[in-house]
């Protein structure tokens, strides 16, 4: 029990930027770090809506609104998925072969690829933040970054990894992946019963994230960290954007 709560500690620590009490590392728990995250998830979400509460209160003007609703996502993680997305788009973007789309994923270097996407994802993130209605959302809010995070935890479980990748050598039991799979189920199941709209668009957040998960994935033909940041992104996005268009 000690390294399950270990385990959350450390997970809450490296996959959110907001301040916890936990400094410690447990190399034993690192391997169980995964079935946490879609509480990560729940935290991250529980503070986005509740900054969406906050510029209602506040009567922010529309767009001032969208920039606060829009930059949360990144800043409460620290930039860490946004820095895969980067990766990802300029490895995928480039073209080369497998090996040389590899070594892009890891160079440290920002390519022209990853810039131009990270601009258009911006302003298509800001465009939806200020598509969605003024009061509502706030269930969607909660728990859009809770399937996303059941999505990332799934994939790194089941898909084989990158020899590189720090998931390469953790071990991957199945009782995780019902585990997981019951979480998502449950998120999914929360979404429809606040609503049709708010079901849809956490659909519309796992498809968003099957596609850009499977793009990456079989280009670079593994599984890591970067990849699941890439899909998490689009995930999110897609399930917004879905939400939006059916106000």
């Amino acid at each position: 029990m000690k390294q399950y709560f270990h385990a959350f500690g450390m997970c809450q620590s490296m996959f959110c930027a907001i301040p916890s009490p936990w400094q410690g590392w447990d190399e034993e728990a690192r391997d169980k770090m995964l079935l946490f995250l879609p509480l990560v998830g729940l935290e991250l979400g529980f503070f986005w809506a509740m900054l969406s509460w906050a510029v209602r209160l506040l009567e922010l003007p529309r767009l001032m609104g969208a920039m606060a609703l829009c930059a949360y996502p990144y800043l409460s993680t620290g930039f860490l998925h946004l820095d895969g997305f980067m990766d990802v788009t300029d490895a995928v973007k480039s073209c080369r072969d497998l090996q040389r789309r590899r070594e892009i994923l890891k160079d440290s270097h920002v390519g022209s690829f990853a810039v131009i996407g990270c601009v258009l994802l911006i302003l298509a993130q800001l465009t939806v933040a200020a598509s969605l209605p003024q009061r509502g959302s706030g269930a969607l809010l909660v728990l859009l970054p809770v399937v996303s995070r059941c999505c990332s935890a799934l994939a790194v479980t089941a898909l084989p990894a990158m020899s590189t990748s720090q998931y390469a050598a953790q071990a991957k039991p199945k009782s995780r992946l019902l585990w997981l799979a019951g979480l998502l189920l449950a998120a999914l199941a929360a979404g429809f019963l606040t609503g049709l709209r708010t079901g849809l668009a956490l659909i519309g957040c796992v498809t968003g994230y099957g596609l850009a998960l499977r793009r990456g994935y079989r280009s670079l033909d593994g599984m890591n960290g970067d990849i699941a940041g890439y899909a998490l992104t689009l995930g999110e996005l897609c399930g917004l954007t879905v939400y939006a268009v059916m106000g």
